[in-house]
């Protein structure tokens, strides 16, 4: 074996010893396959790689790929293990789950009664999206979970040793399909599947997470020495609930119309349907207790009549066979109320019968009288556990099992409503309103007083108009036969000023969202702004401002506060951290993101209104990501408000939420840390250290330095060659185009394949790029600020975080490689001058980190520092097949080649390949 592999073996210990186990798995797959050549190429069980090899073969860098994907799934399975040892010992020696939250709450001196006041009026909504940043196919990824799952099945000590022959031999057969399945998208995946693939983690994994989540609470919560009484009302406990993109994000997704939003939120509701009736059923076979209809209280006697009545011939059946079980009885006759029919196992449809539940909240009420009726009849145990299981499941799910949000770009809208305008007060009216700002804004403001439609059907206006308005009419539909509540907001990308927000309202208004309520108008669903760029995040709170003022948005605000907890006025505002960062780096987009939901939390003070934040986050540095305690612990005092939503994009789901175990850590890593530091901002006072005239120096200069780069009249060009960008706008990794319309330009360019471009590449200089110089400006010209900063990175959060996510951007980042790449660029003068600037900001950058932190990452982060030299040495292959790939494939273009799609399939393993051993894409 290499010495690299010796050394991290000899150091972390048996995740490695499982790695070399599958790969010695693996090494038999690729014999019985007749690929001996590749058996001598295999990473980490070779020490060199022969010198004739063919390393942009499509089977070795395919070989490659599913090796760093079986390091992965050691590094998973090993963290798992560590951590399940650690809570053996004493529960609150992991950080940021329950016990160690609570353990850390009571050294603050806040008491069990604080906590329990927050507990239950904490929601946190996870909302997952098909951005195109998950490289692997749907196919590809089910055979990992089956693979992680014999992993931990190996680990069981019970097993014989024939029973573990065996299980080595599933685990052989796996690779063996895996060997044979195409790992990458040949075409572009299909709405249909994107969405099966979130169905995937909705029905098989986050409704078993819920019940392991509520019992680690209660556990925690016992051991932390309070009464574990208490928490048997599941009333009390924290909300979870679940946001989907999937079928709902038009934004510069042509493919999302409004027929693929009906079948969304049609698809959804079945399968909540599904997992509704099957629950139901374990419910009714738990309550197999004897006891007749005579012995209930009439209250419960009446319902049942009741529903007797409703369902009629089959709840009379359902009392006779089950006479004396009249609790079992009761809940079947509510399974048959549920408007599904689960005969039709491979065809699921939607049966709404006269008798049918229209909404989650009459279920709950029929089982709160079943959970009280079982309290009289002293059968307390089995009410609190059985039935608030099921009642937990409906609170989270309900009918509609994930909240579908409807996202359109600003500028998309301004057409739409120019063609609706048009098509009803003619051109000349539609060219008053695009004058200006303020003549907009006057317009939109008489209209909402009003409460007609422009139009009574909109087949006249054009393709933007009738895009915006069918989709709305969707969500009309639906809403006004259902409820509200299979929908979470209507986003606006790109929110620029009040306007953008207020259009949305007459686009509602045209198909009946907007109601009349004591002779006030309001909207029936949520408007949230997205505000993305650094100027747009510097002009929020001017934005909210103007809006919270706005007589339609008190209103609705209003109408949609009965959900809320005291009825509270919550209005969500969506920061995006891709953008930003794609517009001013890592130092400016991190501050300003920061200041912006600071100031947005005292313009709602200043109105009466919770600003919700939802954090449009993604799977690298550059883009939000990093443990999820300590990024809430980086959240300005008083935004967390026990209300926390957050995007969950491509292969950051599959590796945070492919088995239970793990879903289950990083789901209570979530809701205990929002619970924690809402209970800390009550509780305490935010801490009066000036951070802020530093970090606004900071990220202005950092601004300043990484424009420098960007705005450089040749950086383009050296991007579009020094990066395998191109590469990535030709694959078919997610339904939605790279751009959000054909320009190219920097402007149009979305920011996951930015900084997917970027990572593969290894430059990663949207996460450091400017921080150098600008630490070493500071330390020169302003010594006591720069004293002041190495004071706050030992104890401030966000300070702390900020650091420890470039020094782990550092890591990854490779000069070596970086110049294998610049090779590709054709002019000598911009690839050494632009090459030039960017090495000489990556020393700077990595000896002023280094100054500011003292320790090493391979002291602070062994783990992490270890698994990078693992990837490093095997990585550099995988670089060189790309580059020499990316040669041939860009001159097989030019002249017109034959080769041109061989290259570019290779091309695209690739960067799967890269993806899976970087654990990450943009």
């Amino acid at each position: 074996m290499n010495t690299a592999f010796t050394q991290v073996k000899n150091a972390l210990g048996k995740p490695y010893d499982d790695l070399h186990f599958l790969l010695t798995c693996f090494k038999e797959v690729l014999e019985e396959n007749n690929q001996q050549k590749l058996v001598a190429l295999l990473p980490w069980l070779n020490s060199t790689v022969p010198s004739d090899s063919d390393l942009t073969s499509n089977e070795y860098i395919h070989m490659m790929s599913m090796c760093f994907q079986l390091l992965n799934l050691v590094e998973v399975n090993g963290a798992v293990q560590s951590r399940r040892h650690k809570e053996d010992e004493d529960m609150a020696q992991v950080n940021g789950l329950w016990a160690n939250q609570f353990q850390y709450l009571k050294s603050k001196g806040i008491t069990e009664s604080q906590i329990l006041k927050v507990l239950p009026n904490v929601l946190v909504e996870p909302v997952l999206t098909a951005h195109p940043t998950e490289a692997k196919r749907t196919v590809v990824l089910q055979e990992y979970r089956e693979l992680y799952l014999l992993l931990v099945k190996r680990e069981n000590q019970m097993y014989t040793r024939i029973e573990q022959a065996d299980i080595r031999q599933e685990i052989k057969q796996i690779l063996h399909r895996l060997w044979h399945v195409g790992e990458i998208y040949i075409e572009k995946p299909r709405l249909a599947s994107e969405l099966d693939n979130i169905l995937y983690y909705l029905t098989h994994i986050f409704p078993s997470v819920v019940m392991i989540l509520d019992k680690r609470l209660r556990h925690a919560w016992k051991e932390s020495g309070f009464d574990p009484t208490v928490l048997n009302d599941s009333d009390l406990l924290p909300v979870l609930s679940f946001g989907n993109w999937v079928g709902g994000d038009r934004d510069g997704h042509p493919l999302v119309t409004p027929e693929i939003t009906q079948k969304t939120i049609e698809k959804l509701r079945i399968h909540a349907f599904y997992i509704i009736k099957n629950e139901l059923k374990k419910l009714a076979q738990n309550l197999s207790i004897y006891h007749n209809i005579s012995d209930v209280s009439q209250n419960f006697a009446a319902r049942i009549k009741e529903l007797r009545k409703k369902v009629g011939v089959n709840a009379e059946i359902t009392l006779k066979e089950h006479a004396e079980e009249i609790f079992k009885a009761y809940v079947l006759i509510l399974i048959q109320r549920i408007p599904i029919d689960l005969s039709r196992e491979f065809n699921l449809e939607l049966e709404d019968k006269q008798n049918s539940y229209k909404s989650s909240i009459d279920l709950i009420a029929d089982l709160n009288l079943l959970h009280d009726e079982l309290k009289k009849c002293g059968i307390g145990q089995v009410a609190h556990v059985e039935v608030g299981r099921m009642k937990r499941l409906l609170k989270i799910f309900g009918f509609h099992l994930a909240k579908l949000d409807i996202r359109q770009n600003s500028d998309y809208h301004e057409k739409a409503l120019k063609q609706l305008v048009t098509a009803s007060l003619g051109a000349k009216a539609a060219a008053r309103i695009e004058k200006s700002q303020k003549t907009r804004r006057t317009f939109l403001d008489q209209e909402l007083k009003i409460n007609r439609p422009f139009l009574v059907h909109h087949k006249s206006i054009d393709r933007e108009g009738q895009n915006v308005i069918g989709a709305l009419q969707v969500v009309s539909d639906h809403v006004q036969r259902y409820s509200p509540n299979a929908f979470g907001k209507l986003i606006v990308s790109m929110t620029r000023n009040t306007e953008d927000l207020l259009t949305v309202y007459l686009f509602m208004r045209e198909v009946g969202l907007i109601m009349k309520q004591d002779d006030r108008l309001g909207a029936v669903l949520p408007v949230v702004p997205l505000f993305e760029t650094i100027e747009d995040l510097k002009r929020s709170p001017g934005i909210m401002d103007d809006y919270l003022g706005h007589p339609i948005v008190k209103n609705s605000l209003q109408m949609q506060s009965w959900t809320n907890p005291n009825a509270e006025l919550i209005q969500d505002v969506m920061v995006g951290y891709s953008d930003s960062n794609k517009d001013g780096g890592i130092l400016a987009s991190s501050w300003l993101l920061h200041q912006a939901q600071k100031e947005l939390t005292k313009t709602g003070e200043k109105h009466g209104v919770k600003i919700r934040f939802f954090h449009g986050t993604g799977g690298s540095i550059s883009r939000g990501a990093g443990p999820s305690h300590w990024f809430i612990k980086t959240l300005p005092h008083g935004s967390i408000n026990g209300k926390f939503r957050v995007t969950e994009q491509g292969e950051t789901i599959e590796r945070k939420y492919a088995n239970l175990v793990n879903a289950a850590y990083n789901l209570e890593l979530m809701v205990s840390s929002v619970t924690a530091q809402t209970v800390l901002h009550e509780n305490t006072k935010g801490t009066r250290e000036e951070i802020e005239s530093l970090f606004n120096q900071l990220g202005d200069r950092g601004l300043h330095y990484y424009r420098q780069l960007i705005s450089d009249p040749d950086f383009i060009t050296f991007f579009s060659q020094a990066t395998p960008i191109d590469v990535i706008e030709s694959s078919k990794i997610g339904s939605r185009p790279t751009r959000r319309t054909a320009k190219r330009s920097m402007e149009d360019l979305r920011a996951i394949p930015w900084v997917f471009s970027w990572s593969q590449s290894r430059f990663n200089i949207t996460s450091w790029y400017g921080v150098g110089s600008t630490l070493d400006e500071l330390k020169n010209e302003n010594p006591e600020a720069y004293k002041s900063l190495l004071h706050f990175v030992e104890y401030n959060p966000f300070v702390r975080y900020v650091m420890t996510n470039l020094d782990s951007s550092l890591a990854s980042t490779d000069v070596r490689i970086m110049e294998k790449y610049a090779s590709l660029v054709e002019e000598v003068t911009i690839r050494d001058r632009i090459m030039e600037m960017i090495k000489h900001e990556l020393d700077l950058t990595r000896k002023m980190v280094a100054d500011v932190l003292k320790r090493p990452i391979n002291e602070r982060r062994i783990n992490h520092y270890y698994s990078t030299i693992l990837r490093a040495e095997a990585l550099n292959n995988l670089h060189d097949a790309q580059v020499e790939l990316l040669q041939k494939w860009r001159k097989a273009k030019k002249t017109e080649s034959s080769e041109e799609n061989h290259y570019l399939f290779a091309l695209l393993q690739c960067v799967n390949a890269i993806a899976n051993a970087l654990g990450a894409t943009g």
